[in-house]
């Protein structure tokens, strides 16, 4: 049996989704606040770095999950029907729509809590949601 890839010809909604992949991915949809502060902390992080929110999210420095060797790799290619991505959509749709206040008091990095970059050495955590720990 051969499968062949179907592609949207709708571009509209591209960015949209993935991001929403690695939100999902870095996030396991643990929680909405998890969810809402991760979406904040792109955006965040698009502002601060002057980059566009492309250019963050493909960062395999910030994001584990784009790195094939990740346990969370595999989470990238979860089917986007599921109630948890569901989710991670609707909350970068209200990023991406202007809609969704500052949910991780200005961070713009991240790390999970069983990780420690040593970048963090220099910094305190200003929040904890979950196994997220966020930093300015």
């Amino acid at each position: 049996m051969h499968l062949r890839l179907i592609k949207n010809p709708d571009d509209s909604k591209k960015l949209m989704y993935q991001i929403a992949r690695v939100v999902y991915a870095e996030t396991s949809a643990s929680s909405l606040p998890a969810v809402e502060a991760m979406v904040s902390m792109i955006y965040n992080a698009s502002i601060a770095t002057g980059k566009d929110i492309a250019q963050i999210i493909s960062d395999t420095d910030m994001f584990e999950c784009l790195n094939k060797e990740s346990s969370r790799h595999d989470m990238m290619s979860d089917a986007p029907t599921t109630r948890a991505f569901q989710m991670c959509l609707r909350v970068v749709s209200r990023m991406l729509h202007g809609m969704l206040p500052d949910m991780c008091r200005g961070a713009t990095c991240f790390h999970h809590v069983n990780a420690f970059p040593q970048w963090a050495n220099a910094r305190g955590y200003i929040l904890e949601i979950d196994d997220l720990l966020f930093y300015l």
